[in-house]
């Protein structure tokens, strides 16, 4: 009788220590699943890299997803910003027939901050593609609150015009991986039609730029000549996500103490035209 109990004994100790070993086994193999699933999930999320041959066909190396040329960087700053403020009340041509007898701009309607609306021209709403998404709402609004009615007039007399005068571009500076401050001092001229009268806006502004990824048009044959233009301009791999006010370096010989002081609280604001 002894004999029998420690046998059922020894056979239930058998029975409990496979038991917890099957367990631990099943355990191990649910992480090494899920370290597997994770370094899977990984691989499908990096991006595939960009290789380079030369012509002699010898070396291959892989180019930087975050680097950008300097005067590249420089000519996108300058086009978007001509086409966000140059306003003429006329689409650009798109054909050779369009180029004697342009179409009216007939604008697009932006909402304000106060709750109104108000149009912007075709070309700046196009532009402003090149802007960060979480930026873009606020900057046009803006855009939309300086913009003249009278760019839409079809009376030549009451009509306006606007350009943007670049005096300078500075060489952009890296701040971080992929992102660069861009420095721009310009003039905003608007101009009566009618009588030739000029308000001339200083336009002196620091950009915040970075790289960004390009997703190339599906469907090229069925596009429009909008949806064309705003694909081209994200074909740069830019986009400014900030814009300040920027202080003047040169001139700082020549500023007092309060002086700098309110130059250095300007450019934090939030105005786009100083």
């Amino acid at each position: 009788m002894v004999r029998l109990i420690e046998k059922r004994q020894r056979t239930a100790s058998v029975l409990t220590i496979f038991a917890i070993a099957t367990f631990g086994l099943h355990i191990l193999v649910l992480l090494l699943f899920l370290f597997q699933g994770i370094t899977i999930r990984q691989l499908s999320l990096r991006k595939p890299p960009n290789f380079v041959q030369l012509i002699d066909g010898k070396q291959v190396a892989e180019i930087d997803d975050l680097k950008r040329e300097p005067e590249a960087i420089r000519q996108f700053i300058s086009k978007t910003m001509i086409e966000m403020f140059n306003w003429s009340g006329t689409l650009p041509p798109q054909k050779i027939e369009e180029v004697a007898s342009p179409k009216s701009d007939l604008g697009i309607l932006i909402r304000t901050p106060q709750g109104g609306s108000q149009k912007i021209t075709t070309s700046s709403w196009i532009a402003s593609f090149a802007l960060s998404e979480d930026f873009r709402k606020g900057f046009l609004s803006t855009i939309a609150e300086i913009t003249p009615p009278e760019v839409f007039a079809e009376n030549p007399r009451q009509a306006m015009r606007s350009q943007l005068v670049i005096k300078r571009v500075y060489p952009p500076k890296e701040i971080a991986p992929g992102k660069w401050r861009v420095g721009m001092v310009a003039n905003l001229i608007q101009q009566n039609r009618g009588d030739g009268r000029k308000v001339i806006t200083p336009f002196n502004k620091d950009f915040l730029v970075r790289a960004t990824d390009y997703f190339a048009n599906p469907e090229v044959e069925t596009s429009t000549d909008l949806q064309k233009a705003i694909y081209s301009i994200r074909s740069e791999k830019l986009e400014i996500y900030e814009i300040r006010n920027l202080c003047l370096i040169d001139n700082y010989n020549n500023l007092n103490e309060a002086q700098l002081k309110e130059c250095q609280t300007q450019r934090k604001t939030d105005s786009f035209v100083k």
